[in-house]
């Protein structure tokens, strides 16, 4: 029976209205929706400094200043999710003052400030790192590039930022703490007990070369430490590596090939020779850092230290290893990296560091290798080339004033300094 005009007209009035009506209702849905995930985003980004608050005894806080040590479980798990979330936490320095039990035990110091040692609530050992206020623009400086880098980073081989402290009193850094200290401790004439066999040794440099490859190639964005070398590779309780002090690392996109500094960066021994040049550089300067790090691996001894004399002079130790791969004799560089056991796997181990080694440390950055392939040659999975000679750029040797040096230098606390570097041609 055909429908009258009135029912008709009611009908497509209906169905208007339904639609219009499931149309505002998706709307509502969606926006409240949006609202709530920014609530909880909002609420996640500021209530670790309140559950923080909350277990130090900070005003504020639902506890009492004397009701530090009582810390609710709760808290302690919510904050501890955040950590483990990768998101560094913003302290206070009245937290830092109770971490570190009012910065009771110092455990090192630099230009850059000094370094404590404290404990999180739960028991867990934390390094705090003060920033020294008089550096004034460049502590700014080192904080951004230390909580814009690793802060954005994880990585089993990279020293973990907890957290950290800027206001107007105090800029510091809450990293992990790393109980054996840095590297250094066990290449330079270390005590019996920090005496390691070569294997472990290996270990230490591939985890290292894991970390860099991580920072190159792996992030989002291109991270450039500028600053190899012993004293900022720190060990945990295994004697697993971690590299630490990102206060020079960079940004970079991948697609910047070259990025232009200004200033000189990195420590002198270790740092590329473009680096002391007017000229964009690469993150192959790493590579460069990371191969004279592995040359003191091998001699267990700093690159350079004056007054050694014998047939050939030993004085910078990545020549000499030069002029002994390329007369075909290794045995000299081989015995002493593997003194401890004298394992023939070792051994093997030592003639592979030395090779990389010698790779890394080439002049032109085009010619080093990538931290990907340093890994790989490291563990036996790529075949290592013969390298090419690295100081084909400098001046030979002069035996007279090599003499004369040592003469009148009896000790290695120049060490680094480009007054006693070869010179180039």
């Amino acid at each position: 029976m055909p429908l009258s005009g009135g029912i008709l007209a009611i009908s497509i009035v209906a169905t208007i209205t339904a639609g219009i009506v499931a149309v505002v209702c998706i709307v509502a849905i969606y926006m409240c929706a949006k609202v709530a995930v920014k609530m909880y985003l909002r609420g996640n980004g500021g209530d670790s400094r309140d559950r923080v608050a909350s277990f130090t005894g900070e005003p504020g806080s639902s506890g009492g200043a004397g009701e530090t040590d009582d810390v609710e479980m709760g808290s302690m798990s919510y904050f501890f999710e955040d950590i483990q979330k990768e998101r560094p936490v913003r302290f206070s320095s009245q937290q830092l003052r109770a971490f570190t039990r009012n910065y009771a035990h110092k455990v090192g110091s630099g230009g850059f400030g000094v370094v404590y040692k404290g404990r999180f609530p739960n028991g867990a050992a934390v390094a705090v790192k003060v920033l020294n206020s008089t550096l004034g623009k460049r502590a700014e400086e080192q904080f951004m590039a230390e909580v814009g880098t690793i802060g954005r980073t994880y990585h089993i081989n990279l020293v973990r930022l907890y957290g950290f402290c800027f206001d107007a009193a105090v800029k510091a850094l809450v990293y992990e703490y790393m109980e054996n200290g840095s590297l250094d401790g066990y290449l330079f004439d270390p005590p019996p007990e920090r005496k390691v066999a070569f294997d472990k040794l290996h270990e230490i440099a591939v985890g290292t070369a894991k970390a860099l490859r991580y920072l190159h190639e792996e992030c989002a964005q291109r991270i450039i430490h500028y600053d190899i070398k012993p004293e900022n590779v720190l060990l945990g309780a295994g004697l697993e590596p971690k590299v630490s002090d990102f206060g020079l690392a960079r940004l970079c996109d991948r697609e910047d090939t070259h990025l232009t500094i200004t200033g000189a960066r990195g420590t002198p021994g270790y740092a590329a020779p473009e680096l002391w040049m007017p000229l964009p550089v690469t993150h192959k300067c790493d590579v460069y850092s990371y191969g004279m790090l592995m040359f003191e691996m091998l001699g267990r001894r700093r690159n350079l230290e004056l007054g050694l004399h014998g047939r050939e002079s030993q004085e910078w130790y990545p020549r000499w290893v030069w002029h002994r791969f390329e007369a075909g004799d290794t045995d000299a560089v081989v015995a002493r990296a593997a003194a401890v056991t004298g394992d023939r796997k070792e051994r093997e181990k030592a003639e592979r560091v030395c090779k990389v080694a010698l790779w890394c440390v080439q002049y032109r950055p085009e010619d080093r290798p990538s931290m990907g392939s340093v890994v790989r040659m490291l563990e036996g999975e790529d075949q290592i080339v013969a390298p090419c000679n690295p100081f084909a750029h400098l001046a030979p040797y002069n035996s007279s004033a090599t003499q004369q040096s040592g003469d009148t230098t009896t000790t290695a606390g120049s060490y680094g300094s480009s007054d006693h570097v070869p010179s180039a041609r």
